[in-house]
């Protein structure tokens, strides 16, 4: 397993899956937990150790509310870890703000408001910085998206 899907709580699901899913693009391995860093705190550190004593080389943690479990994730491995603020008070601000004003040394890369997508997509980046063929992927994934933007506007657009 190369990355591990984190977040919190069950009703984060449906607005996880965009992370297993750009992952599962590029064929690359995940594998996903629910667990709470306030509810489960003893649980979370074991899979923690358990997943970087399998390899897993990136982080993707979705949180809401307080949104901690990012930053409590971030505070216990040197793996980087990418947070995912969800929805779940105040349009989401509340997590977006706690997760990216993390503290000085303990940084958690942060992604837009449930898009867990581009966190998906962030975690392939930083893997194809070791891995030729997930580069490789990479760029020819850029390459087709320019390719069917330009196809899809080439006509312009009618109102």
């Amino acid at each position: 397993m190369k990355v591990a899907i984190i977040f919190g709580s069950k009703s984060d699901t449906e607005k996880m899956k965009g992370a297993a899913n750009a992952l599962k693009e590029f064929n690359i391995e995940y594998k996903a937990y629910i667990l709470s860093a306030h509810r489960v705190p003893e649980k979370l550190m074991e899979t923690i150790e358990k997943v970087e004593e399998g390899g897993c080389e990136c982080i993707i943690a979705g949180a809401g509310l307080a949104a901690h479990l990012p930053g409590v994730i971030a505070s216990h491995t040197v793996l980087p870890v990418i947070g995912v603020p969800i929805n779940a008070a105040v349009n989401g601000m509340d997590s977006l703000l706690s997760i990216v004003q993390m503290p000085k040394s303990i940084p958690v890369a942060t992604v837009g408001i449930n898009n867990s997508y581009n966190a998906g997509m962030l975690a392939v980046q930083i893997l194809s910085l070791k891995y030729p063929e997930i580069k490789n992927k990479l760029k020819e994934y850029r390459k087709n998206m320019k390719e069917k933007f330009i196809k899809e506007n080439e006509e312009g657009v009618e109102f």
